[in-house]
């Protein structure tokens, strides 16, 4: 918990009506900020393979097609402030990564210096897809994921280790990353890309997650709540192409953008915050090629931001990540997001929990910027309801292949005329009374009129259906 940290929020606080609000801001502590960013981007070093020779040989920029630093500075000219470079593997791959992807981060670091690059990779993650690794910052950053990728990725060995298949040993390869000094972050990409149905998970399930989270929960902390691929259905033209699945979801559709374990009210997801477990989500673009360019992909940030509240260092990201300081949103919906819990003279915000007494009511405020300027499509979407999402907290499920949680519930929707407003700035206030259980507040919001996120039509234009999704704020009543 902590007190108001900048002047954003004290006044959204104050036009909402909370009673915390303080009489005068306070101002920016420790440099904080919601910074965007994206942690699944793909440049030359996604390579393809000659499998004419053993073992097979590289192709530079058969797969992703973009230097690192192109990446990196189309990511910063659509306002991130940091980025992740994420190449999946394959034969040997690992020295690729070492021997040439690593010296052109190091480069980029330098010609695009306002935007914080991270060292990682889409790990071929054992027993499933994929996964975003990030690697912190540090001076033997590349040594570390050469070791993490030569000893644990699914397609690295040359030939095939059919070992490397089994779900166990990823359970190695996350108690290995645990046991680093300094540990990385991993999260699960596009984790309902192979399902064939609503609750079918495909090569990602339910319990799998919660293995990965309870072998190690600082480095396995989420999952892409929305995938990349959204331009998917866009011609080079930007006229829309009828057949196309959005996200490349091509079994079963993505709704609203969003992953169904991310989607889905009561969901996967919010059987793992009933659970009190700290699961994040994210939005990232997956970029291997340009729409404009025939490929699937938006650049970097263009359309879709995961923000974290951080300093601008790669420490305080991570941080921030790990914690769950997290809102995400695609179209540039909106660009600042605040939600709090007071009770008790305390407050928490996104990623943090508050402790109160049983019964206690506990006011929800819920605060967010509508950015003026438009965004990447030339639009200036605006929010037109706003929804509060609550959950009780009951503990571990006796069935780790749970994938609901009944508890959860819509308990308030609002509408454009219901909130205050202050310049940019929109503010609603509830009050959630006699609080007797452990709880989650979560919060959504669209520019559409749908009540639940609906399943996305072929040939849907990513532009019109827009969200935003906060992560969890945790009630612990004592």
């Amino acid at each position: 918990m902590r007190r108001i940290h900048s002047w954003q929020p004290a006044v959204l606080l104050s036009i909402a009506g909370c009673s915390l609000a303080p009489q005068a801001p306070s101002g920016a502590q420790n440099g904080e900020a919601w910074l965007a960013g994206d942690h699944h981007v793909h440049s030359r070093f996604s390579v393809g393979w000659d499998d004419t020779v053993e073992p097979p040989r590289p192709r530079i920029g058969a797969e992703g097609i973009y230097p690192i630093p192109t990446n990196a500075e189309m990511a910063r000219s659509y306002g991130l402030a940091w980025m992740v470079s994420t190449d999946h593997g394959g034969p040997n791959h690992s020295k690729v990564n070492l021997e040439a992807a690593y010296p052109e981060l190091v480069s980029s670091r330098a010609l695009v210096p306002g935007l914080i690059q991270f060292y990682g990779m889409e790990l071929d993650t054992p027993g499933a897809e994929h996964s975003s690794l990030i690697v912190p910052h540090t001076h033997d950053e590349a040594e570390r994921l050469y070791d993490l990728e030569s000893r644990f990725s699914r397609r690295d060995p040359w030939p095939p280790d059919t070992a490397r298949q089994r779900e166990a040993f990823m359970l190695d390869a996350l108690r290995a990353m645990r046991a680093l000094s300094e540990r990385p972050v991993l999260i699960a990409n596009h984790p309902s890309r192979s399902a064939d149905g609503l609750g079918s998970y495909g090569q990602y399930h339910p319990a799998e997650l919660r293995d990965w989270n309870d072998t190690a929960p600082e480095v396995a902390v989420g999952m892409e709540g929305a995938p990349g691929h959204q331009a998917s259905a866009l011609a080079p033209d930007g006229s829309v192409e009828p057949a196309a699945a959005r996200g490349g979801y091509g079994n079963y559709p993505t709704h609203g953008g969003f992953d169904q374990m991310t989607a889905r009210l009561g969901g996967f997801w919010d059987s793992m915050l009933g659970e009190g477990r700290r699961w994040v989500i994210t939005s990232t673009s997956d970029s291997h090629r340009n729409w404009r360019e025939g490929g699937s992909d938006f650049w970097p940030g263009e359309y879709s931001k995961t923000y974290v509240w951080a300093e601008r260092t790669h420490e305080s990201i991570l941080r921030g990540l790990r914690a769950g300081q997290v809102f995400v949103t695609t179209g540039d919906l909106i660009s600042e997001l605040y939600v709090f819990a007071a009770a008790d003279g305390a407050l928490a915000e996104i990623g943090e929990t508050l402790s109160v007494p049983r019964g206690a009511s506990v006011e929800v405020t819920i605060g967010f910027l509508d950015p003026a300027a438009e965004n990447a499509r030339g639009d200036d979407p605006a929010v037109r309801r706003v929804d509060l999402i609550v959950g009780q907290v009951t503990g571990p499920s006796p069935d780790r292949a749970s994938d609901t949680n009944p508890t959860t519930r819509v308990e308030r929707r609002w509408l454009a005329d219901e909130w205050s407003v202050k310049g940019a700035y929109r503010a609603v206030r509830f009050v959630l009374d006699g609080v007797a259980q452990d709880t989650y507040v979560r919060v959504r919001g669209t520019n559409g009129d749908e009540l639940e996120p609906e399943p996305d039509p072929r040939g849907e234009d990513p532009w019109t259906d827009l969200w935003f999704y906060s992560n969890a704020i945790f009630i612990e009543v004592r």
